[in-house]
């Protein structure tokens, strides 16, 4: 399996969300560490950070552990979801970026990506006994799958996507892997929309990986949890990357006593960083503060 390598996206939108910080003594907690390139730019900058991070990924803890070494005891890493995590003491900053990392899209092992043929899998930890997208497919009924592959993929062709899929499980058994469903799903678009820049695939495989993880039930309670770790003036920051996830965010700043908007308006990656890492393009960052002791 190739090294986990991942350039983080909005790297200098999220240092200067530290900036708002009312000092710089006190822990950091970075919810989804992943290779951990977002907490060693903040550690860097801000000696009195030390850092908590959170992954379920074995591939992602081990090589944020390689990465942040030079930190050497202001870091701690935990094999932890998110939200099924309570910290000791209160945090100065609360980090999440809810983005599926290069890695993970990369190794076909992993059955996130329609470009590489691999699995359907599509489990955050392949180390879980949690139901993979072949089984979700299987088990669920036709109008369930078309209404989750709207729901979580706001794919206008569901009920076409998923009786093709049923069909198919019918007619051959289980797919022998991502590319022959992501050749399904293709099938299902008239001819001239299967050349766009967006594969016809990616909102039904968005569907099924968010299904698969329970990744908005996830997020939602990290939202409803977080706030509740920082100390008063802490600051909670948030990259998401679709609709689904964004309006979650927005909401909660917004609604919730406890938290202040620092950002009215998401920030974007530049048209530099887009060119740079494609995979910016849809992340959208999201900055709060704590302003009260409830």
């Amino acid at each position: 399996m190739p090294p986990f390598s991942h350039v983080p996206v909005l790297a200098d939108a999220v240092v200067a969300g530290a900036e708002h910080l009312p000092h710089h003594d006190g822990v950091l907690i970075d919810a989804t560490l992943g290779g951990g390139g977002h907490s060693a730019l903040l550690l860097e900058r801000f000696p009195g950070l030390r850092l908590i991070g959170l992954d379920q990924d074995p591939t992602a803890r081990a090589a944020a552990a390689q990465r942040l070494a030079p930190f050497g005891d202001r870091i701690e890493i935990l094999a932890s979801n998110f939200a099924s995590y309570t910290p000791p003491a209160p945090a100065l900053m609360v980090l999440a970026d809810l983005g599926v990392s290069s890695p993970q899209l990369d190794v076909a092992e992993r059955g996130f990506s329609f470009r590489l043929d691999g699995p359907l899998d599509m489990r955050m930890n392949p180390d879980s006994d949690a139901e993979t997208a072949a089984e979700l497919i299987d088990r669920l009924e036709e109008n369930a799958l078309a209404d989750l592959i709207y729901g979580y993929g706001e794919e206008r062709l569901s009920r076409r996507i998923a009786r093709r899929m049923k069909a198919d499980l019918a007619a051959q058994g289980a797919y022998e892997g991502t590319a022959a469903l992501a050749y399904a799903v293709a099938g299902c678009y008239p001819p001239k929309a299967r050349r766009g820049r967006i594969h016809p695939a990616t909102r039904t495989f968005q569907a099924l990986r968010i299904a698969v993880n329970d990744e908005l039930a996830v997020l939602d309670r990290l939202l409803e949890q977080a706030p509740g770790w920082l100390e008063p003036g802490g600051v909670m920051g948030v990259i998401s990357f679709h609709s689904l996830e964004d309006r979650r965010v927005k909401t909660a700043f917004l609604q919730d006593e406890r938290l202040e908007r620092i950002t009215r308006k998401p920030t974007v990656a530049t048209e530099d960083e887009q060119e740079s890492n494609p995979r910016s393009r849809s992340a959208k960052w999201r900055l709060a503060r704590r302003v009260n002791a409830r």
